[in-house]
């Protein structure tokens, strides 16, 4: 079975997802990934917008600050990038995302498999209470859902807190790669998102921005 895994935070940039499925440890990351069992790469991606909004909260064991997470009660729409994965392939994304071991065959694939039912056929499903562990499907693309994962709660429950340099630089080139937006585009998109809003301000962001994209 293929899904849609739907990247909202530094995974739209394609070869930072590749260490999510080639395993290994990303320039500037702190965290070395094990991988997915099959590692080829995704057959498809295609940029996407889900209904609702990306705020940023808790704190990454891979960037240091906070990570973004999706909240589809937010006003507007978060920009995303669907990749076209297969089933095993987003358990083990997921798993990685969960801090949990991949390819446990006791544990979190029928719970992974459950839930990603669950998701496609009620919207939303909870495999635990801890971040990434909340699976939401907000469609389907091309007759194939659309799955991402967040935290159980939304912005207005969390506190939020603003992300690591280098992760909202890795958002920034995810975004140019997959929708191709401007520098000023991705300058105001993030700057609005909870977590960033208030806390940097746009010059500060725009600066980040303009680095992370140079640096490409």
């Amino acid at each position: 079975m293929l899904v849609w895994y739907v990247s909202y935070g530094s995974n739209m940039h394609a070869a930072r997802l590749g260490w999510y499925i080639g395993g290994g440890c990303p320039p500037g990351g702190k965290r070395t990934y094990p991988g997915c069992r099959d590692r080829r790469p995704p057959s498809r991606s295609a940029a996407v917008s889900l209904p609702g909004g990306i705020y940023f909260a808790g704190e990454s064991g891979a960037w240091t600050g906070g990570m973004a997470f999706y909240d589809p009660q937010l006003p507007g729409e978060a920009a995303a990038r669907a990749y076209l994965v297969t089933r095993e392939q987003f358990t083990d994304i997921a798993a990685q995302e969960m801090y949990r071991p991949t390819g446990d065959p006791t544990d979190l694939i029928p719970a992974t498999g459950a839930a990603v039912d669950a998701a496609v056929a009620s919207g939303r499903a909870t495999l635990g209470p801890g971040r990434y562990e909340t699976l939401v499907c907000p469609g389907h693309r091309d007759g194939v859902p659309l799955l991402t994962f967040t935290a159980p709660e939304g912005a207005s429950a969390a506190r939020c807190r603003p992300p690591a340099p280098i992760y909202l630089g890795m958002i920034a080139k995810g975004l140019r790669e997959s929708h191709g937006w401007p520098t000023e585009r991705i300058v105001a998109y993030l700057s609005a998102r909870p977590g960033v809003a208030g806390t940097w301000p746009p010059d500060a962001v725009a600066a980040l921005v303009d680095e992370a994209l140079v640096d490409g």
